[in-house]
């Protein structure tokens, strides 16, 4: 008993140290995360005063409800 009770020791600090015994993961609160495909579009050329559209896909890939606030354009 005696001679299996010092390389289990050495065993298990190996392990700690290295890295081998897995950390319990922390609990995160659920979080939106926004993905735009397409983030960027380039119009063609269009006469002055013609109106243009284009619609952009958002997409949440998180797992909380994504609200989108605001919107700015360059």
């Amino acid at each position: 008993m005696k001679r299996l009770f010092g390389p289990l020791i050495i065993g298990l600090a190996c392990m700690i140290f290295a890295g081998g015994v897995p950390a319990a993961e922390p609990q995160t609160a659920p979080q939106p995360s926004a993905f735009v495909p397409q983030p960027r579009y380039e119009f063609a050329p269009v006469i002055d005063g013609q109106d243009v559209a284009h619609d952009f896909i958002i997409q949440n890939k998180g797992n909380a409800p994504l609200i989108i606030e605001r919107v700015k354009t360059d």
